[in-house]
C-alpha cells in the first residue's frame, strides 16, 4: 500500500469519527425525572399487554380444548 493510500484512509477514518462525535453533541439526553417516568410507563404497558395476551391465550386454550372433546 503507498504512503498516499494510507494517509487518504486515516483521514477518511478521522473524519468519520469527528462526525459521529459531532452527531454525539447534537443529543438531548433526557434528564432524571423524564427518564424515571418514561421507564414507569414503559414497564406499566409491558405489564398490562402481557396479561391481555396472557388472558387471550388461557381463552383459546379454553376454547380450543372444548372443539377438541366434543364427541359426536
Amino acid at each position: 500500500m503507498a504512503k498516499a493510500e494510507k494517509t487518504e484512509k486515516s483521514s477518511k477514518i478521522k473524519n468519520w469519527f469527528n462526525g459521529l462525535k459531532a452527531e454525539f453533541k447534537k443529543i438531548i439526553w433526557p434528564d432524571r425525572t423524564t427518564l424515571a417516568k418514561q421507564t414507569g410507563a414503559v414497564i406499566a404497558v409491558s405489564i398490562v399487554l402481557g396479561m391481555i395476551i396472557a388472558m387471550l391465550d388461557f381463552i383459546f386454550q379454553y376454547g380450543v380444548d372444548i372443539l377438541v372433546n366434543i364427541s359426536f
